[in-house]
């Protein structure tokens, strides 16, 4: 048998001198020398117990060494499961815990605070550090490189991504071998990426966007890429130069436009600029084009179904839009209630079907049959129209999700926290437009008694992650609600539109 995933993405490349990394500090990583750093890792992963199908949790920095890890388990035939750097140690213990992970890997300047995480979830423990140190770093230098890579199927899982709801817990999206490669080369051809490429790569690489998008269309097509650790403006213009693509959220795009430095010429020879994980503002679109002459190019996609549609490579790339459904991917917008194709132009719940869409939620079926219908159809819960020319639009969402930063927000779990404390007696947390972030959260609370903000805002840093945090409180005397009692969440919106603007 064959290992789909790897043979196409990681283990052509084996004895390959061009150049796959840029890093910051001026150095290159051959795709040869990525392939046997990751048949190092195969190897210690193996000789650490694990056998293919067990989950590897990790967080760890961004690097050519995280990389290479991910590399190593899709090689093993584990299921990698990466974690958002942010995660306090309360976060990081429920995914740890509910997914079964045998091994969890973390830096060594969170080993301390993470060791009972591990510990309690009857996982291994292990280190990697953005240099390649750490304990597993040690295990992987004294292997060897060559590794008999392990038997999967195009349907055996490699790689897990926990998002939320708005209510109960967090689900384990789970993510197949087709799933992975089948949408990176539908992208890497819709978006004409060839060897000849070099991706200005700023994204995080614990989601889909920078891991399973960015990452994967490089590999697949043998282009190189500049691994930059974190959105940092100054290095973005230090490097556009010798790109000729850039994948960002909108927040890269309007952190460009807020300087001088980043003009016309300074973008003249690259090609491709996409954006997606959040809206993109029209007017972001405009200042783009005026100042580049690029039309930067939107798509829509999720945890569950990685990308869904995209605006054209050659045509009309509309603002406000995320174009059309991607070859090999079927689209409908469907009543809310009776799940019924509703007409073109009316408004209602995107549902997609297609090789790309998820096998379902890690040991939830209940949820996994409420989502994804017998037919293959996933639930998007996004609320969309399709107009006349076939471009699909997102007017919306079903669930009070907040998107800041590219990072999705559930403010459930941020309620359940605020109304846990003291002097709060109830909390509505809402997302309003941000110029830079494109939402940022608000909570707004009812007091109950005294009410000490310092103190609620440090318990708030101690238990959820930065991103999370609410960037505003508000106090009122009683939160809007409709006659049936519940939260007009809408309304709030409204009323605090402008907060940020």
């Amino acid at each position: 048998m064959t290992n789909p995933l790897y043979d196409t993405l990681f283990g052509r490349h084996a004895g390959n001198e061009a150049v796959f990394l840029f890093l910051p500090d001026g150095t290159t990583i051959s795709y040869a020398t990525f392939v046997e750093q990751a048949g190092r890792l195969a190897n210690a992963l193996a000789g650490a117990g694990l056998v293919p199908g067990d989950r590897v949790a990790v967080q760890i920095a961004k690097s050519h060494h995280a990389l290479a890890l991910y590399a190593a388990c899709v090689q093993a035939g584990l299921v990698f499961l990466p974690l958002n750097t942010a995660y306090t140690a309360d976060e990081v213990s429920y995914f740890v815990s509910n997914s079964g992970a045998a091994l969890f890997v973390c830096d060594g300047g969170t080993r301390a605070n993470l060791a009972s995480v591990a510990e309690d979830a009857g996982a291994r423990l292990e280190v990697l550090n953005a240099d390649g140190s750490g304990s597993l770093g040690d295990l992987a230098a004294a292997q060897s490189s060559e590794f008999l890579t392990a038997a999967r199927s195009d349907s055996d899982l490699a790689a897990m991504l926990y998002t939320s709801g708005t209510t109960g817990r967090s689900k384990g999206a789970m993510l197949s071998q087709m799933n992975l490669l089948s949408n990176a080369q539908v992208l890497a051809d819709y978006w004409h990426f060839t060897d000849e490429d070099v991706l200005l790569h700023a994204l995080p690489i614990f989601h889909t966007h920078g891991l399973f998008v960015a990452t994967n269309i490089a590999l697949l097509t043998g282009g190189a890429m500049i691994l930059l650790p974190k959105l940092d403006t100054d290095q973005l213009i230090e490097w556009l130069p010798k790109s000729t693509a850039m994948m960002g959220v909108p927040t890269f795009y309007t952190r460009l436009l807020g300087g001088d430095r980043f003009t016309g010429d300074l973008v003249r020879h690259m090609r491709l600029f996409i954006s997606g994980s959040a809206p993109l503002l029209a007017e972001t679109h405009k200042q783009f084009e005026a100042r580049t002459g690029h039309r930067i190019l939107e798509r829509y996609g999720m945890t569950e179904t990685n990308m869904n549609t995209s605006n054209p490579y050659d045509g009309d790339r509309r603002a406000g839009t995320v174009g059309f459904a991607l070859p090999g991917v079927e689209l409908k917008v469907c009543d809310p209630v009776t799940g019924a194709t509703l007409p073109q132009g009316e408004i209602g719940v995107i549902e997609v079907r297609g090789p790309n869409v998820f096998l379902g939620y890690w040991q939830m079926p209940d949820k996994t049959a409420a989502e994804l219908r017998e037919d293959g159809f996933f639930i998007t819960g996004d609320l969309g129209t399709i107009d006349a020319d076939g471009y699909v639009t997102i007017v919306g969402r079903n669930k009070d999700l907040i998107i800041s930063g590219g990072y999705n927000i559930y403010p459930k779990e941020i309620e359940l926290l605020l109304d846990d404390q003291p002097g709060v007696l109830e909390s509505a947390v809402i997302g309003v437009p941000h110029p830079d972030f494109g939402e940022s959260v608000v909570a707004v609370l009812v007091r109950d008694g005294d009410l000490d903000q310092d103190l609620l805002a440090a318990t708030v840093k101690e238990s959820l992650a930065a991103f999370k945090r609410p960037k505003a409180y508000v106090v009122l005397d009683a939160l809007p609600r409709n006659t049936m009692g519940k939260v007009q969440k809408n309304v709030l919106r409204e009323t605090y539109a402008d907060m940020f603007t």
